[in-house]
């Protein structure tokens, strides 16, 4: 694939957006938050950083996928929370705050582990004459795509907050649309080879995108995390933010390669039906927070 004007313009912007959007939503507090409430956040990273590479891998593996397509794949995985599992934490009575505290770290933390498991990924899949590597020089771009427009975002909000929080739903709709526009722009870059291998890559999304949220979900449970806050680890960790996975992967100046933006393009449409299944799921039986303290239940 060659960068093409199209590519070089619109997919900077469109994530850079999609990220300022993101900062508009966040404040210090948010990361202050990690210091006071430990437990849910340390477990719902290991999740992210540990236990959903390893199942990923598994999973490129097991399914036998094409090189760049296994890359793909361990890209989305690597990928942090999208501002989408906010809104399904909502919709699922789960803990938003902890969803946007995630965020934001899961946000810093995937500019150093982005890199690191794209040229693991690089060096396991594809043959060393194949490989397009993400070196650890591009670490500075990524900083550049993910993190400064979320630092403005914060500034804004900071300076001023009125304006901040008016434009968060326009921000949440534009995010939308683009996200919308970046799928279609992926799967149309490559449409030969969504349609050779979509079974199988539709699959391996499926799996990993149901996996996610189910290690998302169960693991704090098992660890005696309240149900809100499992409900919005699941949310984080099972809707990943398949914008960036796309952006990177068809970068002209970083990963260049259309066929590893085909998993989280897929992915990104599939997750709204597994998610929302999942959001109705665990919300059957809702018990509000006042009303369980009254009872003395746990949520």
């Amino acid at each position: 694939m060659t960068a093409s004007p199209l590519l070089t313009t619109f997919l900077p912007l469109a994530l850079g957006i999609i990220m300022l959007g993101l900062g508009l939503s966040l404040t210090l507090a948010d990361f202050a938050r990690v210091v006071k409430y430990p437990k849910p956040v340390l477990i719902g990273l290991a999740c992210q950083i540990v236990l959903l590479p390893i199942a990923c891998f598994l999973i490129a593996n097991g399914l036998g996928l094409e090189a760049a397509l296994a890359v793909g794949l361990m890209l989305l995985a690597a990928s942090p929370g999208g501002t989408t599992a906010n809104l399904f934490s909502h919709l699922a009575h789960g803990d938003v705050a902890l969803n946007i505290t995630l965020t934001a770290v899961n946000s810093l933390i995937a500019i150093l582990t982005m890199p690191l498991l794209v040229n693991l990924s690089l060096s396991w899949f594809m043959a060393s004459d194949q490989a397009i590597p993400l070196q650890f020089a591009k670490v500075l771009q990524v900083f550049a795509i993910v993190l400064l427009p979320v630092a403005l975002g914060m500034l804004i909000r900071h300076v001023a907050p009125a304006f901040a929080a008016r434009m968060e739903k326009p921000m949440k709709i534009v995010a939308a649309l683009f996200l919308a526009f970046t799928i279609v722009l992926a799967l149309a870059k490559d449409w030969q080879t969504v349609v050779e291998y979509a079974p199988v890559v539709g699959l391996a999304a499926l799996l990993f995108n149901v996996l996610s949220l189910a290690v998302g979900y169960w693991v704090p449970r098992w660890l005696h995390v309240p149900k809100r806050q499992a409900i919005a680890i699941g949310m984080e960790i099972g809707i990943h933010n398949g914008t960036l996975a796309i952006a990177l992967a068809l970068s002209p100046s970083l990963l260049n390669n259309a066929t590893m933006a085909v998993p989280a393009a897929l992915y990104s449409l599939i997750m709204f039906f597994t998610a929302a299944a999942f959001g109705w799921w665990v919300s059957r039986g809702h018990v509000s927070p006042e009303a369980a303290a009254g009872t003395g239940e746990r949520v």
